[in-house]
């Protein structure tokens, strides 16, 4: 896509993450941008299945449904707007998030001493068209923790990590799971910036 021509001053554009992502929202805070909420009311699980049938990556997927989530709130905000989305990927394998704690406890004995990788997608989209999108990947090992181990962590995190994809919050006790990390942190948090600041530095919304 072309790089979006910066707007005058006085036509700056309102800015809405179409994700209800506590992660998300405190990135963006943190970095100090301006910014709404109002998730896309989609429905993702019929995308993802519908996406699964016809063969498509984890890494597709990932872009196919932040698209979604931009395009559907864009159509009816004005403004830019932000759709996001994050898969896990083990050799190919889409993980969706565990419902129960046995659930993650499976992942997770599934995932030991594999390296898999977090595709974390963004979209910019206005009036119901995107402007920019890009997936970025995130490379993760994880050590062969003991069964000891695992049953601790699961026991002191509690349901707090059935809200992260692959049972882990890398901020929190998750990075102990780890013995190699290769990517950006916000990508593995589910929000890579640089790119976004860019492109919201080009639109006005960020000072250069």
């Amino acid at each position: 896509m072309k790089p979006a021509i910066r707007p005058q001053k006085q036509d700056v554009p309102a800015l809405i993450l179409a994700s209800g992502s506590m992660a998300r929202r405190q990135i963006l805070t943190g970095a100090g941008v301006p910014f709404g909420v109002d998730p896309a009311d989609i429905d993702e699980e019929a995308l993802k299945q519908d996406l699964l049938a016809k063969g498509q990556t984890p890494r597709v997927i990932a872009q196919a449904l932040a698209q979604a989530k931009a395009i559907a709130r864009s159509s009816q905000t004005p403004g830019l707007v932000i759709g996001a989305d994050q898969t896990l990927d083990l050799d190919g394998i889409l993980f969706n998030k565990a419902a129960t704690m046995a659930e993650a406890e499976a992942s997770l004995r599934q995932l030991r001493g594999k390296t898999h990788q977090l595709h974390s997608a963004t979209v910019l989209a206005r009036d119901g068209e995107p402007v920019w999108q890009e997936v970025v990947t995130a490379s993760l090992t994880m050590r062969e923790f003991s069964d000891q181990f695992l049953a601790a962590y699961l026991q002191d995190q509690g349901p707090a990590i059935l809200s992260c994809v692959g049972g882990y919050q890398l901020e929190a006790q998750g990075v102990q799971l780890f013995e190699q990390i290769e990517g950006d942190y916000f990508t593995i948090l589910g929000l890579p910036l640089s790119g976004l600041l860019a492109q919201l530095r080009l639109y006005g919304v960020l000072d250069e």
